[in-house]
C-alpha cells in the first residue's frame, strides 16, 4: 500500500518543519506529503525542505479551519495523483504538525492495513501528551519518550470507536468516500470522532501500539480560549443531532471540560487561557437556551 501523508497547519511553520524531518527519516518514506496552511507565513520557509525541492510533496494554502484544510489536503493529494481515485491499495495519515512520530509509524501502519484488510482506520499510541500539561512537551523530550524503555510496548491492537486526530491514518477507499465536516470551524473540536464514527460504516477502527509517537501539545497556534470554549459546547451537541455522537459521551465530554475551565481559572491557571475558554463556554450555553447554538458562531467570536 502506498503510504500519504497530510498536515494542515497554522501559525506554526517551525514545527511542521521538525516534522518534515522526522517524516524523512521514515523507515518507510511517505510516497507524497502535502502540507496545508492558512496563508503564507504557515508554510513560510518549508519550500527548501527536501520534500518539496524533490517534488515528494507540495505547499497548498486554503480558508483557515483544520476540517478545510485537511479536505483541501485531500483534494490536492487526489489532483496530484489521479490513479488514486480509483486505485484502493493506499492510505493517508493525519500527523498533527506537533506530531513527533516513531521512525517506523508509517512502516508499522502499512504492514498492519496489510495484513488486515477488514481495517479501514487505525491510530497509535501516544507515549507522551502535552495537551494534558500546562505548558506542552519540549521539543527536545520527544526524542527521550521515543527512545525510552516504556515505548518499547507490546499492547495488542484494539477496536476502537473514534480515532486520536494528531496521528491517524485512513484506508483510500475513506479518503474517496468521506470528507471532514466544514460545519465544525477553526480548531474543529471532535472533528476526528466525526470522521471515524462515519468510516465505521465500511470497516473497523483500531489502536495500534506498533504505531506511536509524542504529541507535543505546542499552545502557538491554536485558536482563542473563548473560541475553543464555544466549540467545547457547540461541537458535541451538534454531532448528537447529526448523529455522530451519543449522548451519554457528549455529556461526559462537555461537563469534564467545564468542570476543568471552572478549576483552573479558580487557580489562576493563565497558560492556556482557561478564563477564555469558561467564557466560550457560558456563551455557547446561553445560546443553547435561546435556541441559536451553532458552531460556525465561532467564526463571529
Amino acid at each position: 500500500m502506498k503510504p500519504f501523508v497530510i498536515v494542515a497547519t497554522k501559525g506554526r511553520a517551525k514545527e511542521t518543519k521538525v516534522l518534515l524531518d522526522y517524516l524523512l527519516n521514515q523507515s518507510l518514506m511517505p510516497h507524497y506529503v502535502v502540507v496545508v496552511g492558512s496563508e503564507q507565513s504557515d508554510i513560510e520557509g518549508l519550500e527548501t525542505h527536501p520534500f518539496i525541492e524533490q517534488k515528494k510533496g507540495e505547499l497548498v494554502i486554503s480558508n483557515a479551519g483544520l476540517c478545510i484544510q485537511r479536505n483541501a489536503g485531500i483534494e490536492t493529494l487526489l489532483t496530484t495523483q489521479p490513479e488514486l481515485a480509483v486505485e484502493q491499495d493506499w492510505f493517508v495519515t493525519f500527523f498533527d504538525d506537533d506530531f513527533r512520530p516513531a521512525q517506523n509509524w508509517i512502516a508499522e501502519a502499512q504492514k498492519y492495513f496489510t495484513e488486515n484488510t477488514d481495517v479501514v482506520g487505525i491510530t497509535g499510541l501516544v507515549l507522551a501528551d502535552g495537551v494534558h500539561l500546562e505548558f506542552g512537551i519540549p521539543e527536545e523530550e520527544a526524542q527521550n519518550y521515543l527512545t525510552s524503555q516504556s515505548a518499547d510496548t507490546h499492547e495488542k491492537p484494539s477496536a476502537v470507536q473514534g480515532l486520536y486526530g494528531c496521528n491517524m491514518a485512513y484506508a483510500g477507499k475513506i479518503m474517496q468516500l468521506q470528507r471532514f465536516d466544514e460545519n465544525l470551524p477553526m480548531y474543529s473540536w471532535q472533528e476526528d470522532y466525526d470522521f471515524a464514527h462515519r468510516a465505521l460504516k465500511y470497516g473497523v477502527l483500531r489502536k495500534v501500539s506498533a504505531t506511536k509517537g509524542v504529541h507535543l501539545g505546542t499552545s502557538n497556534g491554536r485558536t482563542s480560549g473563548v473560541r475553543f470554549g464555544y466549540s467545547q459546547i457547540a461541537n458535541p451537541l451538534y454531532l448528537i443531532k447529526k448523529g455522530s455522537m451519543p449522548w451519554p459521551a457528549a455529556v461526559k465530554l462537555m461537563s469534564k471540560n467545564v468542570a476543568s475551565n471552572s478549576s483552573k481559572t479558580l487557580r489562576g491557571v493563565r497558560i492556556k487561557d482557561y478564563s477564555g475558554r469558561l467564557k466560550g463556554n457560558a456563551r455557547a450555553i446561553s445560546d443553547l437556551i435561546r435556541g441559536k447554538l451553532n458552531p460556525l458562531n465561532v467564526l463571529n467570536l
